[in-house]
């Protein structure tokens, strides 16, 4: 099967969909598919090139068998509407225009929160008469309403109806979780062909490992207990609740959280700290994919953190899969929703109301002072990695994009997990 997929962000970067299209499309690779996967040159989430590319119209470089063509875009951070809007738009138009002189694929797939890159694969398979498959990583623009970055507009409004549109001319859609399922077929999409395949995680990629102690020495971490948030820090994830939370347990001394990443409150969240003196929050920048496990071996608690809006219950970080394969228990502060539901299923961690610095506060003081509590919840988060096995989910997913391919994607929800094959 030659498989094109369109996504805004790919590796170097090391945002949840960028990882997801990279480590899938490896195990196609592996089971003997053409994967062409069309993309920006990597700039998330500061918007600027990262060392060695250039935002050029056309450039193909070979990434593990993947057959990887970044096109030029405008290059804006990860805040603000107009710029990011304008980012967005400019792939649309790149992506498909050179999508429309690539060898003639199989099946055309995109991949959402990046909405507009759902928008030209879809125009690239009708100009092409290809079937196309939605990926659905985000209900956009209904999470950017959510957080405040757009108030609801007529456009907004335009933009849902097109959105809809999608999902329905799709020959399939792929649901990173059941509630975005739910929601879709509440809206009057068919269920049978949206199949769930959520994030996951490469075990092999992390792993328990001591605490790298260069690292905890550079940052001032040797010999403190740290609760780790690793990841984007966006309007979606309240971060200011973190502080709030820190702010509680300012006395314990051997306390730290540690804020790596990046995004667009990050720089307001390091002001704000500073200005409330908070000693025991660490800020590192983002770090490269290949560091991520010496990072996570600085924890003794991951942290995923939400904003308290109905919205995000149905949001599932793919931060905790990375935890639950270093063997961290995991600090979940969310909506109750479809994150709370693995984490407790799977025994891996404790989960409080989002935005509840109390709350967050009494589980972070019982977590520092019942190591063996700690260890049990740890020991259970490393055997559940193995239950979401990113080897399984791409194997789901290419069941579910050769049905596309041959117009059957009616069936999508009938495809096992894991794949059928």
């Amino acid at each position: 099967m030659n498989i094109l997929f369109l996504t805004e962000n790919f590796p170097p970067e090391t945002n949840a969909a960028a990882t997801r299209v990279f480590e899938r499309a490896c195990y196609w690779i592996k089971a003997g598919h053409r994967v062409t996967v069309i993309t920006s040159a990597p700039n998330f989430p500061e918007g600027r090139l990262f060392p060695g590319y250039q935002n050029r119209w056309r450039q193909i470089k070979d990434m593990d068998g993947i057959r990887v063509v970044r096109v030029k875009t405008y290059i804006a951070p990860n805040r603000g509407v107009i710029r990011r809007t304008l980012d967005f738009l400019s792939f649309m138009v790149t992506a498909f225009c050179t999508g429309l002189f690539e060898s003639k694929p199989d099946v055309i797939a995109a991949t959402s929160p990046q909405f507009f890159a759902a928008v030209a694969g879809w125009m690239l398979a009708g100009a092409r008469h290809r079937p196309f498959v939605f990926e659905l990583g985000d209900l956009w623009p209904a999470s950017i309403a959510a957080v405040g970055a757009v108030r609801s507009s007529v456009a907004l409004r335009m933009i849902e109806k097109l959105e809809l549109h999608l999902y329905i001319r799709s020959e399939a859609v792929v649901a990173l979780t059941q509630a975005f399922k739910d929601n879709l077929i509440g809206r009057g999409v068919p269920g049978n062909k949206i199949a769930v395949i959520p994030n996951g995680v490469d075990s092999w990629r992390y792993g328990p490992r001591d605490k790298d102690a260069e690292l905890a020495k550079t940052w001032g971490l040797e010999n403190k207990f740290v609760v780790g948030y690793v990841g984007t820090h966006g309007m979606a994830h309240a971060l200011g609740n973190v502080l709030d939370t820190a702010e509680r347990l300012k006395d314990l001394d051997g306390l730290r959280f540690l804020l790596a990443g990046a995004g667009a409150e990050r720089d307001a969240l390091i002001t704000e700290a500073e200005q409330r003196g908070l000693k025991n929050i660490v800020f590192m920048p983002p770090q490269p994919k290949d560091a991520m496990p010496g990072v996570w071996s600085l924890c003794d608690v991951a942290l995923a953190h939400l904003k308290n809006d109905p919205l995000f219950a149905g949001v599932l970080p793919s931060k905790i899969f990375e935890a639950m394969a270093s063997g961290l228990a995991i600090l979940l502060a969310a909506p109750k929703g479809e994150a709370s539901r693995i984490v407790e299923a799977d025994g891996a961690g404790i989960c409080v109301p989002a935005e509840d610095p109390d709350a967050l506060a009494g589980a972070v003081r019982r977590l520092m002072d019942d190591a063996p509590a700690l260890k049990a919840l740890a020991d259970k988060s490393l055997a559940a990695a193995a239950l979401h096995s990113r080897e399984a989910q791409a194997r789901h997913m290419a069941d579910v994009l050769e049905l596309a391919a041959g117009r059957r994607g009616i069936e999508a929800s009938s495809v096992p997990a894991g794949g059928g094959k």
